[in-house]
């Protein structure tokens, strides 16, 4: 029996068991589950597998880390690349997902080997050592380990060129990795930090309390724009398979649900749409652009910055985004005017000026109200049923492309078996606008599709790095104060 029809056979059991445990006062519940357990293994007539037992409890409890490439409560709530996985696994089993995050990297794994947590989401490196401890399920991402350093210090080309000093999370593979390759390089030193996680440890190089860390190349990407000066010296090894862990066990139920998860999301595109919502748009890396973009925050948007916030309030959209496209369009220039005729901060056409009812393009306020109410536009004319954030990220290429180059492009998507809601996909097609053998076929016509991909990835890039360098709470009930610049707002 697989554990599809098993967990089907038994639900009304267990979902009679929990509603009975749920009414109850917490203090009752520790008495009363063990007598309940016991009931369903009468029912069942053999003990509860692991599957089963998630099931009753209605609970899928997952150990995990802080970081951006994990889990994180951002501007929208819970988020993260390991946590939309976790839920997304909750949710084909039917039931909730409880995160737990450990005061330290290092008692992830002895925690999960316990069984305290059915699984440990934490971007974890399948290791020799760590499978004598935990069972690791499918492989999901490959990611290399990478020497890193601050740029100015001078460059390592390998390990015995280190001259200074080396820190590792505790725990980690990475310091499984330098045990290993201390055989070759007897002098090597490092010390291992108990309380810091791995953006901390960047944090320090970049601030040159201590010279090298190592970090899988997955999470340096994410992190270098933030800290611009972060480099790879070198990779310490070839790419490494990341994987779930489990607790060893001969109950197989709950493993091999997690191998029909996996390969379900694989055959449907759902993970590789993941890995690109949250690596999709960061590319390679550009040093001089990123710093010239966090330069630009502290001395151009200051001036501008309630101008966005107001704009962004009355259409509901999040002021980071709003100015994160202001920046794309003129890096915050009120005066900026392209060869095409489109001018102004948010860089307007002279037809949606007037549509929009902005009068003068090279007034900020009125130029950045005019960029707010055209994105909720945009916004609006996607389909209700497109999720967030594919919803936003299609909404910004139309922006740039126009409605119409958009759905032409996500009918070209749907002709050649991709999503149309999907951006991962849609962006995959908007290209072929520009080949005539495809444009023939859209009602609109020729554009240049690949300018609208470059637009929306840039978007998504500085959206980002501003969060990260506001990390201010939003107030969603109250408006900010009206700039005196705005005048009366236009109708939205």
């Amino acid at each position: 029996m697989g554990f599809e029809s098993t967990g089907a056979r038994f639900q009304p059991v267990f979902q009679a068991a929990y509603s009975t445990v749920s009414t109850l006062p917490t203090a009752m519940v520790r008495f009363v589950l063990p007598g309940l357990l016991c009931l369903l293994v009468a029912a069942c007539g053999r003990p509860l597998s692991t599957l089963e037992q998630v099931q009753a409890q209605n609970e899928l409890i997952v150990i995990t880390r802080n970081g951006p490439t994990t889990y994180y409560v951002g501007p929208d709530g819970p988020s993260g690349f390991e946590y939309e996985l976790a839920k997304r696994f909750a949710k084909f089993l039917g039931v909730k997902l409880h995160v737990v995050v450990p005061p330290n990297f290092s008692d992830i794994l002895p925690l999960t080997a316990l069984g305290d947590a059915h699984i440990a989401a934490a971007g974890l490196t399948i290791t020799e050592q760590r499978k004598k401890k935990v069972r690791f399920g499918p492989a999901y991402q490959m990611i290399t380990p990478q020497l890193v350093y601050r740029s100015g210090s001078t460059r390592p080309k390998s390990l015995a060129d280190l001259n200074g000093s080396l820190e590792v999370i505790a725990g980690s593979s990475h310091e499984e990795l330098l045990l290993q390759l201390k055989k070759d390089y007897p002098d090597l030193k490092w010390q291992t930090d108990t309380e810091q996680d791995i953006e901390e440890l960047l944090f320090l190089v970049w601030q040159q309390i201590i010279d090298y860390t190592v970090v899988d190349s997955n999470e340096l990407s994410i992190n270098r724009r933030f800290y611009p000066e972060l480099k790879p010296a070198f990779d310490l090894g070839d790419p490494e398979p990341l994987a779930w862990a489990f607790p060893l066990s001969q109950d197989d139920s709950l493993f091999n649900a997690a191998v029909a998860f996996f390969n379900k999301i694989k055959a449907k595109g759902t993970l590789d749409r993941l890995i690109d919502r949250y690596y999709g748009h960061i590319g390679e890396f550009d040093y001089v652009g990123t710093r010239r973009y966090q330069a630009h925050v502290e001395q151009r948007l200051p001036q501008f910055m309630d101008m966005f916030v107001y704009a962004a309030y009355e259409a509901g959209i999040d002021w980071r985004l709003l100015a994160a496209i202001g920046y794309q369009e003129s890096h915050w220039d009120p005066n900026a005017v392209s060869p095409t005729g489109v001018r102004g901060l948010m860089m307007l056409t002279n037809a949606a000026a007037d549509d929009l009812g902005v009068e003068d393009r090279l007034d900020p306020a009125q130029s950045i109200r005019g960029g707010a109410l055209y994105l909720k536009k945009m916004l609006q004319y996607i389909p209700e049923e497109v999720p967030e954030p594919d919803r936003t990220w299609l909404a910004l290429a139309a922006y740039n492309v126009g409605p119409g180059h958009l759905e032409d492009a996500r009918m070209l998507t749907q002709k050649n078996k991709g999503d149309p809601d999907k951006w991962v996909d849609v962006k995959e097609n908007l290209p072929l606008l520009s080949q005539k053998k495809w444009f023939q076929q859209t009602r609109y016509g020729y554009a240049r599709g690949r300018e609208p991909v470059r637009f929306v990835e840039n978007i998504r890039t500085y959206h980002d790095i501003l969060v990260w360098l506001t990390e201010r709470e939003e107030n969603e009930t109250e408006p900010p104060p009206k700039p005196p610049e705005f005048g009366v707002p236009a109708a939205l």
